[in-house]
């Protein structure tokens, strides 16, 4: 059974952040069944065409890999970040998603969600924090996934220590995509409702439905959820290349539901860099972004 440590102290953490890493956070509980499985495929683009991911009767049915951002949602996101100068949550962006599959997914399950703070980096004008969760099947103990999340928040440096994070391997890989055209191209149609489907899998902030809060946020409409999107790469990246067992991206632009994403895909090794951009306004929504693929042999012991 996998432990996270109680903290992950770091001789060059300023004291603020020591102190705010010794703050454990409660662990979080997740169940869900078939019908969320489903829910979520369909929030990410599958179809009724896609059986054996909207259909619980058929012989392949399954949740896509990025299901495996859902169960931790709500502890990440629920870590207070209060103690960083100036916290704004308004100012807060979702800068880096990385997901790990650490074993095959139930489609239904009682999970249970450990959470800490990584690593906190003093950016002069802004904070950037990582959270690592472990998401843990209930009865057996077992990691089932693990999440990193880097998020941004502006005004809220200034309080010293780091300035520059460590390697953490595939969680922090550049990603550059070769100097060559694409091995794989996929573009999708997002609908005008698609933030509105997702949002039932766990994240109602109001940016993604309500026109007037999006507009406060700068937006002439409401915006799609940055882990939809990712979602929609990532389901290109498997129905082109096969399985992965992990996958890392940068958000670096926003979509708005109806838009059309351009996910671009290069093969080196055994990794698949990608990169993703709207059709209609050509902005790069998508960076620094790549999957691990699975490799045959380790599919066969599975």
């Amino acid at each position: 059974m996998s432990t996270l440590p109680d903290v992950f102290a770091d001789p060059e953490d300023s004291q603020l952040v020591a102190d705010a890493k010794k703050d454990k956070p409660e662990d979080h509980e997740f169940s869900y069944t078939e019908r969320d499985v489903i829910l979520y495929n369909l929030g990410v683009g599958a179809t009724a065409k896609d059986l054996q991911w909207t259909y619980e009767s058929h012989e392949e049915f399954g949740a896509l890999p990025t299901f495996g951002v859902i169960p931790q949602f709500a502890a990440s996101s629920g870590i207070s970040l209060g103690w960083l100068p100036n916290f704004n949550p308004a100012k807060l962006l979702h800068g880096e998603q990385y997901l790990a599959i650490k074993s095959l997914i139930p489609t239904e399950g009682n999970f249970v969600n450990e959470t800490r703070l990584l690593e906190v980096l003093d950016k002069g004008k802004a904070a950037s924090v990582t959270t690592i969760v472990y998401t843990k099947d209930v009865t057996t103990g077992n990691v089932i996934f693990e999440n990193q999340i880097t998020v941004f928040i502006r005004g809220a440096g200034g309080f010293g220590g780091k300035r520059s994070g460590r390697d953490r391997g595939a969680a922090t890989a550049v990603n550059k995509p070769p100097n060559r055209q694409p091995d794989a191209v996929v573009e999708e149609k997002t609908s005008a409702s698609q933030a509105a489907l997702y949002r039932l899998s766990g994240d109602y902030n109001p940016l993604h439905i309500d026109p007037s809060f999006a507009a406060i946020g700068g937006f002439d409409q409401p915006i799609l959820h940055g882990l939809c999107f990712m979602g929609i790469a990532a389901k290109h990246v498997l129905q082109s290349f096969g399985a992965y067992k992990d996958i890392k991206v940068r958000f670096s632009g926003v979509v708005f539901p109806g838009e059309t994403l351009v996910t671009e895909m290069w093969k080196t090794g055994n990794k698949v860099i990608f990169s993703a951009k709207t059709k209609e306004r050509g902005t790069t929504v998508l960076a620094a972004a790549a999957v691990t693929l699975i490799d045959t042999d380790m599919v066969a012991r599975l």
